[in-house]
């Protein structure tokens, strides 16, 4: 670009709202090229940095489906009626069943907390710093847990306690590593765990399908052998035929429910795609990052150069 003499330029231009002349904007940069490229290069090192420094996160992804509960018999008319009144609860055929109330039951503390937490090692969760991927271990920040002692040492203030709570822990687990996404189209659903180590991912997500299966398997059994029981009590005591035919038919229809329910170990969701060990980490995405860091250094000293000619000096 050739030089204009400063003399020539048109510094007479209105702070009022004039546009600045086009020809006199690119000779100020071109000027000021060297503090552009330096401070674009300064702020890009930044970035690149920055992006090493941050630990690669995996992804781990199963892809789950309801179980279709129109695999339980469902009864009507007068027998259902009289389960009603006997206060004893039918399986129904069609629906949702236990998918729908699944989903916020993996999102609620005290599914966590008493199915989740016991048997996850706390560390893995609230003080990982890295993971070493030739040895496959995982290293702990000493400022909050001593692995050798096997001892919490981190600072904390009310609420917090030495160690972790559950209610901290779900915090950190729901906001930073767990995340199940439900398809509006297909029903189907993505439950996803993110972690520094992608063995831990995987194992955490078998850990929350077969946890959820067992809950609601074990939950629906032991409402039908209680059913089973009194059912089996009220035939030996009535004496009217008709209410004893109808009370066999609902004792067949729970038994037949206990014989699925034992049969069936995925019991509330269906695994359509299992969650995996993946080889290439999803989080950073360091280019993308350094193109941040580089854009916002050249907006910066474009701004500063800009800015130094045609407001500071003019102040001056």
């Amino acid at each position: 670009m050739k030089n204009i003499p400063d003399g020539q330029l048109n510094t007479n231009y209105d702070d009022s709202g004039d546009e600045i002349p086009l020809p006199e904007l690119l000779h100020v940069l071109f000027q000021g090229k060297w503090i552009i490229v330096s401070v674009t290069a300064f702020v890009s090192m930044i970035g690149v940095v920055f992006s090493l420094y941050l630990p690669n996160i995996y992804e781990s992804e199963a892809l789950l489906a309801p179980v279709d509960s129109s695999d339980s018999m469902s009864l009507g008319g007068g027998v259902g009626a009289l389960a009603g009144l006997a206060g004893v609860k039918l399986p129904t055929a069609g629906g949702e069943g236990n998918s729908k109330k699944a989903i916020s039951t993996l999102n609620s503390l005290s599914f966590f907390e008493n199915n989740i937490l016991p048997d996850i090692f706390l560390p893995d969760l609230m003080a990982i710093k890295s993971w070493n991927s030739q040895t496959n271990t995982l290293a702990y920040d000493e400022n909050l847990y001593q692995k050798n002692s096997n001892t919490w040492v981190r600072d904390y203030s009310y609420p917090e306690k030495q160690i972790p709570s559950a209610q901290e822990s779900f915090k950190v687990f729901t906001t930073k590593h767990f995340q199940i996404i439900e398809e509006q189209k297909t029903g189907f659903l993505q439950l996803k765990i993110k972690h520094q180590s992608p063995f831990i991912a995987k194992q955490w997500s078998e850990l929350i399908i077969n946890k959820i299966n067992a809950y609601y398997r074990q939950k629906d059994k032991a409402e039908s052998e209680k059913s089973v029981s009194y059912l089996n009590q009220q035939i030996t005591t009535t004496r009217l035929a008709e209410v004893k035919e109808a009370l066999a038919e609902l004792l067949q229809q729970h038994i037949k429910k206990l014989t699925v329910i034992e049969a069936k170990q995925l019991y509330v969701f269906e695994i359509i795609d299992p969650p995996a060990v993946m080889e290439l980490h999803s989080k950073p995405n360091r280019t993308l990052i350094c193109i941040l860091f580089a854009l916002f250094g050249g907006i910066l000293s474009i701004s500063g150069v800009l800015s130094k000619r045609f407001f500071y000096d003019k102040a001056v």
